[in-house]
């Protein structure tokens, strides 16, 4: 015979303590069955269709963002490094370096005007 330990209820271990009354054991079943229509609800909720969209939904956007944040920071960074790389230390433009990037830029910009104007 195993010692009671002032347990009053069954805690779902092995042997049922001898000193359980039968509307113990009833109010022990209505709580096990409470509780597994709760975790059958959950299970429910986080298996629907809208709630798995929702969160994929929720994850792409988050992901993006990531992304994208990322990304203005490349970005950003790039232009600052060509715009203090086209100054010189107090800030005034590098005519030996614009000059160059200009003419590059002029012929990249030709060089797809006359490619769009031979698909035509």
């Amino acid at each position: 015979m195993r010692p009671d330990h002032g347990h009053d209820h069954d805690d779902g271990g092995s042997a049922v303590p001898e000193a359980r009354t039968p509307a113990q054991i009833e109010a022990d079943i209505v709580r096990r069955r409470e509780q597994l229509a709760e975790t059958l609800d959950e299970i429910g909720v986080r298996l629907h269709p809208k709630t798995i969209v929702g969160d994929a939904k929720a994850k792409v956007v988050s992901t993006v963002d990531h992304t994208a944040g990322r990304a203005v920071v490349v970005v950003n960074r790039f232009v600052t490094d060509v715009r203090d790389g086209l100054r010189d230390e107090d800030g005034a433009p590098r005519l030996d370096r614009i000059v160059p990037v200009a003419l590059l830029a002029v012929g990249v910009v030709g060089l797809i005007v006359v490619s769009a104007r031979r698909k035509r």
